[in-house]
């Protein structure tokens, strides 16, 4: 078993370090709530640090879910960030969905420190990360992928290197835009049901049965059709993953026409006050159109 630090203890990270602890990994964490931490540790066992500096003393894998580029920065290279006191050899494990500019710029940073980069973002939502079947989309050197990869294996149901450093960040801007033009497509589906007069659960059961099934409609559409929306990934982390797939595909002149729009759905859902709400609720935007 290996020693373990992990940062940020959200609604991913808490059940992923927990799923560390009870594999048997010796597992420290961090987190800027320092009562979290200790929740944490009191449901878990493991070690509570007060930094992440201090969290990474030792450890073999360092992994974070943090919420941004700034976030992770700051618990990497800050002051009292782990890469300063992180053992020559030890590998980052970054759970996070950032941007690649920033992966690009940590994975340079934890070499010159002596250190190996894994970017590692994940799929799978709060339920995924409870019940340990997380999909991992992972970039990074080939002897830093299998060294943590037996470590994620904890929370993992799939967990595949997918090329060199970027490429798991890449990939995850992948599944974004598919789950936008998904959600969209789901919601105008349910709307039209709704004002066609017909029964909203029949039809999906029927629907989801053949080309039109998805994970978004069989995990959503009875929250949706109930207008209930604190189920999942909240409107304002997506925007910030679309952000992200936009710029990416400015730089890489790629077109995301459906993307793009999706983004000004759930921006309309936001000044709905719907940030908080998870991202099926793009259904509710449109029933306030009517």
């Amino acid at each position: 078993m290996a020693k373990v630090a992990f940062l940020g203890l959200g609604v991913m990270g808490y059940p992923m370090a927990g799923h560390l602890q009870r594999a048997g990994h010796d597992v420290t964490v961090y987190n800027r709530t320092q009562a979290k931490a200790q929740a944490w540790a009191d449901t878990y066992g493991g070690q509570v640090a007060a930094t992440p500096a201090q969290a990474a003393q030792g450890a073999d894998f360092v992994m974070a879910c943090v919420g941004n580029d700034d976030d992770l920065r700051a618990v990497t290279i800050a002051e009292n960030g782990a890469f300063s006191a992180m053992k020559e050899g030890a590998i980052f494990v970054d759970h996070t969905t950032v941007s690649a500019k920033v992966t690009a710029e940590l994975y340079q940073a934890a070499h010159a420190a002596g250190l190996s980069f894994v970017d590692a973002p994940i799929s799978g939502g709060q339920a995924g990360a409870e019940n340990g079947v997380l999909s991992i989309m992972c970039g990074g050197d080939v002897a830093a992928y299998a060294a943590a990869e037996p470590i994620m294996a904890a929370y993992a149901r799939i967990c595949r290197r997918i090329g060199d450093s970027g490429a798991g960040q890449k990939t995850k801007m992948c599944n974004q835009i598919a789950i936008a033009g998904l959600v969209q497509g789901l919601s105008e589906a349910l709307h039209f049901a709704q004002k066609a007069g017909l029964d909203g659960a029949a039809v999906v059961e029927v629907i989801s049965q053949g080309a039109a099934g998805s994970w978004q409609m069989s995990n959503r559409y009875e929250t949706m059709l109930k207008d209930e929306y604190n189920h999942g990934f909240a409107v304002d982390w997506m925007r910030k993953d679309l952000g992200i797939c936009l710029d990416a595909a400015n730089e890489t002149g790629a077109s995301l026409p459906v993307t793009a729009l999706v983004d000004q759905f759930y921006k309309d859902v936001q000044k709905m006050g719907g940030g908080r709400w998870d991202t099926s609720s793009l259904l509710k935007r449109l029933r306030a159109l009517d």
